[in-house]
């Protein structure tokens, strides 16, 4: 018994495959969504999507949006997204330094201080993902 998942930004297609189980990083906490989970919609967190098919792992770095679940479908529409093995670790690292810079030289007043938090944030989550999937190949 499997269930499918779509998950979709306003670009692309950027996951589309049946599942065992997918974790999901909602606005309250991790939900793992089984085949024939309770209808549901809510909003997800920027985190980690983990997918499970047999053996197989899927990860992506989401930064946040929607989700529909279905008994048989699971529809993700994502702010953004990317699977573990399109992450750029280069680009990523040095998109956490330009916000951690960002952060340390703000003033009080700026309000840009929540949007370089944010992109420390999704330069976190891009790098977990990137390195947990590093980890995972030379450990096979």
């Amino acid at each position: 018994m499997s269930i499918h998942i779509d998950i979709v930004t306003a670009e692309r297609l950027v996951f589309s495959e049946d599942a065992d189980i997918v974790l999901v990083p909602g606005i309250e906490g991790e939900m793992g969504i089984l085949p024939h989970h309770a209808p549901l919609m809510t909003m997800i967190r920027p985190g980690e999507i983990l997918v499970r098919k047999g053996t197989e792992e899927f990860s992506m770095a989401i930064s946040g949006g929607f989700l529909e679940v279905k008994p048989d479908h699971i529809t993700i529409l994502a702010d953004a997204a990317e699977r573990a093995d399109e992450i750029d670790i280069a680009r990523a690292e040095a998109a956490k330094k330009r916000a951690e810079e960002r952060l340390s030289s703000r003033t009080a007043a700026e309000v840009s201080g929540a949007l370089a938090e944010a992109a420390l944030r999704r330069a976190l989550i891009r790098l977990k993902v990137a390195q947990k999937r590093r980890q995972r190949r030379t450990v096979i």
